[in-house]
């Protein structure tokens, strides 16, 4: 597999308020629904609905609201949102130090750019900004994205077979990893 090329400098990852998080639920969820068609495990199944997808993404804006979450988009040169990604702040009180990636997300029309690399760089660094050391997150294995945070320098701390389902049913393994931000 060739290294992906770099985001266009055009492209735009930003975090958003709680405010800006609701008002881009319809946006959000164009890329959720785009992404688990393509057949990504990100927890849904498809067919997904614009319903649900519009469900979850206000239960997001409403955690960021809660301070829970930190949501980052990318947008391309047109404002168009292409890409999320998430970071869970809202640990259990023995786990002030340590958060969770979630749902990051690109839009097949955008990706081989690089976009995901820069989406896990600005959610490390929203995870040192809020002081974050100890990063987790899980990913379909044999996925493109588990070879993105190996490059990354995550550690694989193990697989689990059968953890999920894609999005047509069949049964796929999990791969956890961690990463130290400091």
């Amino acid at each position: 597999m060739n290294d992906p090329v770099p985001a266009p400098l055009s492209t735009t990852i930003r975090r958003l308020n709680a405010d800006e998080a609701a008002a881009c639920v319809d946006a959000l969820a164009d890329v959720l629904i785009d992404c688990v068609q393509g057949g990504a495990s990100v927890s849904f199944m498809w067919p997904l609905s614009r319903a649900d997808a519009r469900a979850f993404w206000r239960g997001v804006a409403e955690g960021v609201a809660r301070e829970e979450r930190i949501l980052l988009i990318a947008e391309d040169a047109q404002g168009n949102l292409v890409g999320t990604a998430q970071l869970i702040v809202g640990m259990p009180e023995n786990q002030p130090h340590r958060a969770d990636v979630a749902k990051m997300l690109v839009h097949r029309k955008a990706r081989r750019q690089g976009l995901a690399q820069r989406l896990l760089a600005a959610v490390e660094d929203a995870a040192r900004a809020a002081e974050k050391t100890v990063l987790v997150l899980d990913t379909a294995t044999g996925s493109d994205a588990e070879r993105l945070y190996q490059r990354a320098g995550w550690q694989r701390v193990g697989m689990v077979p059968d953890y999920a389902l894609m999005p047509d049913g069949a049964m796929c393994g999990t791969t956890f990893f961690y990463k130290r931000v400091r």
